[in-house]
């Protein structure tokens, strides 16, 4: 199926990974391989694994991929793999500027794997375990058929955000550790003392306090689970009566859930980044002249930003290249932000050369939140013309609605939080005593897709073989969704104030 480089490539290959270890990349061992395009809109529908387990929607994506090939609308220049040692793919019929491109784009793509924390817990040998994954689910088939174990599968996939993509960075505590001479858990601690002066060593009102924070800690330790639970799918394997067969499909699916999340998180940092070098690398060392004018029309295409849509490239690109100014210039700190002279701050520059270390910082420790939190500033909206657009029932039109930077950075950062999808929690396990599970929506201002909620509620009904309850909110009030089964309606009960979740709204 794959083919080695040819000479050409071997050797643009060679040049362009020693331009980039001078510039101070540092990555894992990086293994090319040359496909034809259809071979290659295969593997990208297996998510770049080709050894993964089958299922229609590999099939579906396949589908997608290659009519948008055939019809001219879309081409895939470049899919690079997580993994140690990198594999990334090379489109046999792109031209040799396309390819140097695409190589110098993958080099970024690698140290950005390599190097930033949020891929630092990530399986670096997921080629490998995607094969044992595909190995496991065709064994299941095979023994009990492909209609059971595919449905299954189905419903794993459709919980598969259900993750608490922190929790890999997470040291939690014993539960019920306690140091010498601490005070045991069942009663407030108490100094000893004279007797004449225990109302003033040991307060009534400060033991009474502390009583009742003990009280507190012992009913949530009863709780099942004692603390609401974001890892809805590790509660599932902890605890729901699954099947054997079900247990090993459910956790290659959070496995995969948790390989892949890291990507997700950092979708604009990541592409910024690759894009940042294959154009640093393209203009400053690899191209020549020949090849400058093919080179810039392909590079602005993928610059380039669809109506409606903003581009991760363009983006990343950008605020990388702003902080590498900012920084280089010395336009940051309290001295720069309390100068109010426009001029000033227009022509400031204190020649500090540190442009190209803060970019490194910035690539080790961020995540896009915290990268467009941090260093999207007015000066950055205004320069890349950004604005909040919203659809104007009047007009029918979407329209522009403000071009506040405040605006649209939370705006922005409202997207990207959770990767733009609800909190979910487990908050009990055994509702009413009846063995249901109760979950709840930590909500943000924004409402639930009703029609997606059920689905969801079917599925986890599925898995948990009992009904499942979701409190949210609908409109302003409190609202318990309840599934009885995965085949059953879903029904809906408004809640008065007392009956809601305290932690509803709250982390």
């Amino acid at each position: 199926m794959t083919s080695s480089l040819t000479r050409e490539l071997q050797q643009a290959r060679q040049e362009i990974e020693a331009h980039a270890r001078a510039y101070g990349l540092d990555f894992f061992e990086t293994i090319f391989e040359v496909l034809d395009a259809d071979q290659l809109n295969e593997v990208a529908a297996y998510g770049g694994f080709p050894t993964r387990y089958p299922h229609w929607r590999f099939g579906m994506e396949y589908n997608q991929l290659d009519k948008g090939y055939s019809y001219g609308l879309s081409k895939i220049y470049e899919l690079v793999i997580n993994n140690d040692p990198c594999y990334a793919y090379l489109m046999r019929s792109n031209a040799m500027v396309d390819q140097k491109l695409v190589m110098a784009h993958v080099f970024g793509h690698c140290d950005f794997f390599k190097n930033n924390l949020w891929f630092s817990r990530t399986d670096r040998k997921m080629m490998d375990h995607m094969a044992n994954h595909g190995t496991v689910i065709r064994r299941w088939v095979d023994r009990i058929g492909l209609e059971p174990v595919e449905r299954f599968l189905d419903c794993c996939l459709s919980l598969d955000n259900l993750i608490d993509p922190h929790s890999a960075f997470i040291r939690r505590e014993a539960e019920g550790r306690r140091e010498p001479g601490e005070a045991p858990q069942d009663e407030p601690f108490k100094f000893g003392t004279k007797g004449y002066m225990d109302p003033f060593v040991n307060p009534r009102a400060a033991r009474q306090k502390e009583a009742e924070q003990i009280r507190q800690r012992v009913e949530r330790q009863q709780r099942f689970p004692p603390a609401p639970v974001r890892d809805v799918l590790q509660f599932l394997l902890a605890h729901a009566p699954l099947k054997r067969w079900q247990a090993e499909i459910l956790e290659i699916a959070r496995d995969e859930a948790y390989y892949f999340a890291p990507q997700a998180m950092t979708k604009i940092m990541n592409e910024g980044w690759a894009s940042y070098w294959h154009s640093t690398m393209m203009t400053e060392k690899i191209l020549d002249a020949s090849e400058v004018i093919d080179y810039a029309d392909h590079h602005s295409g993928t610059m380039a930003s669809a109506p409606g849509r903003l581009n991760p490239y363009k983006l990343g690109i950008e605020l990388f290249r702003d902080i590498e100014d900012r920084w280089n210039r010395g336009r940051f700190g309290k001295e720069y932000e309390e100068c109010d002279d426009y001029d000033a701050k227009r022509r400031w520059n204190r020649r500090l050369g540190q442009g190209r270390q803060k970019i490194f910082e910035v690539r080790r420790t961020h995540n896009d939140v915290t990268f467009i939190d941090s260093f999207m500033n007015e000066e950055f909206c205004e320069a890349q013309k950004l604005f909040v657009y919203a659809f104007n029932r009047r007009t029918g039109q979407y329209e522009i609605v403000d071009r506040d930077w405040r605006l649209v950075k939370a705006q922005l950062l409202f997207g990207l939080t959770n990767w733009g999808q609800p909190f979910i929690y487990v908050v009990e396990g055994n509702y009413k005593n009846r063995g249901e599970l109760y979950l709840m929506h930590r909500w943000n201002g924004i409402d639930l897709q009703l029609n997606l909620a059920a689905e969801t509620l079917k599925n986890l009904a599925l898995i948990w073989s009992r009904p499942v309850h979701l409190e949210t909110l609908v409109e302003g009030k409190g609202t318990l969704l309840s599934c009885e089964s995965s085949d059953a309606e879903i029904s809906s009960q408004e809640l008065s104030p007392s009956e809601c979740q305290q932690a509803v709204g709250q982390d």
